[in-house]
């Protein structure tokens, strides 16, 4: 079963913008999350996968924060509701090794093995390495339908 359009947008907005969602969801925590991490992966992290499945790790690379706001996150559309960064998401310019990222994954703070709250697709591929610094553009998309 589909979910409703507002229930879309609701759940996109309360993940990555700590918009409350009257009477269901709220962002009182003594300590909420202000920012939502981003990681490049190599190949899909899967469903039952971490941040850390298949994270890219050339030399350099740090995942990359944007902020729980919205500010940090536009969200349009409905059916699906799509989510998008305000501005192009970049992470640290590779000083040697290498890796391809295909992917990307969002998860909390903190690092490490942190839950995936939703992954995607890096269209075009991103040939990571020694002077390269990777961009993910506003068009990179999270979509909930």
């Amino acid at each position: 079963m589909p979910i409703s359009n507002a229930t879309q947008n609701a759940i996109l907005a309360l993940t990555f913008q700590a918009v409350a969602w009257a009477n269901y969801a709220d962002n009182a925590a003594s300590s909420p999350q202000t920012s939502t991490q981003i990681g490049l992966n190599t190949a899909d992290p899967t469903t039952a996968g971490t941040m850390s499945t298949n994270e890219i790790a050339y030399t350099s690379y740090a995942r990359a924060s944007v902020a729980r706001t919205t500010g940090g996150w536009a969200i349009s559309g409905s059916s699906p509701t799509t989510i998008n960064p305000v501005s192009a998401i970049t992470f640290p310019a590779g000083t040697g090794g290498s890796g391809t990222a295909s992917f990307f994954s969002t998860g909390k703070t903190g690092g490490g093995a942190a839950a995936i709250l939703w992954s995607g697709t890096v269209t075009p591929n991103i040939v990571c390495g020694s002077g390269v610094t990777p961009q993910l553009s506003t068009a990179t998309a999270i979509t909930l339908d």
